[in-house]
């Protein structure tokens, strides 16, 4: 299975393109499109989304990750991940920090490879997708096996919102423990209280709850978390 991680969005020929690529070069291999509205050229946000939504897939998923503000200078070198038993391929820019310290097992390769035709635009369809097929058929990966780096400047826990549903339900960086049950969310002055679910609050109410990633979440029963608190992607929270 390959799964589509990136910002591209479900407008415009680019995932279509993606597809296209992957089904002539891998065409027995599944595609599943995973998330394809990450918050636009964050890399950041999308490492701690990245983290929580790949617990549901099975040991040899590859995974199409592409969320590249640097696209066309590789200022950020391409590179292939093996954690334990799945594929990660994307830009070395920080999306993989989070889904890597998880790991118990990490191999890496820096990418040489390149198409002959390469566009300065869209290396997701033109070098990415190539190489998530090329692993799919069982060939060599491309490259030189390099030493996996982290970044311990990213916490494990981020107390930022990564992502906003189309509910305007408003996802943290943080995981959720049981221990936090009775702690209080402060953002942009609002005071926001703990409930297990929606059914627990009153109409229109704020709340935070562990969703289904096991993340903390910020929502309004029935209402928009985003439009009634003013929040948006990166604005920070704090826990007391």
């Amino acid at each position: 299975m390959i799964a589509l991680f990136t910002d591209y969005g479900i407008n415009g020929p680019y995932v279509g393109q993606v597809h296209a690529v992957l089904s002539r070069i891998a065409p027995d291999e599944k595609i599943v499109n995973l998330m394809l509205d990450l918050p636009r050229q964050n890399q950041k946000a999308a490492a701690y989304m990245l983290a929580r939504c790949v617990k549901e897939f099975n040991n040899g998923t590859i995974f199409f990750c592409v969320v590249d503000p640097g696209v066309g200078t590789f200022v950020d070198d391409p590179v292939v991940l093996k954690l334990d038993e799945s594929w990660y391929v994307g830009p070395n820019n920080g999306l993989f920090n989070i889904v890597a310290r998880n790991a118990e097992h990490i191999e890496c390769w820096k990418i040489h490879w390149r198409p002959e035709e390469l566009s300065n635009s869209f290396h997701g369809r033109d070098l990415y997708a190539p190489i998530c097929a090329m692993i799919a058929n069982g060939l060599d990966i491309p490259g030189e096996k390099i030493t996996w780096q982290d970044n311990p400047a990213w916490p494990d826990d981020l107390q930022e919102i990564i992502y906003i549903d189309g509910f305007g339900n408003c996802i943290t960086g943080f995981r959720a423990t049981d221990n936090m049950v009775e702690k209080t969310i402060y953002i942009h002055k609002h005071v926001i209280l703990h409930a297990t679910t929606f059914s627990e609050v009153k109409l229109g109410e704020v709340f935070w709850y562990e969703n289904s990633l096991g993340l903390v979440e910020i929502a309004v029963n029935q209402g928009s978390a985003r439009n009634s608190l003013g929040i948006n992607i990166g604005d920070e929270f704090a826990f007391r």
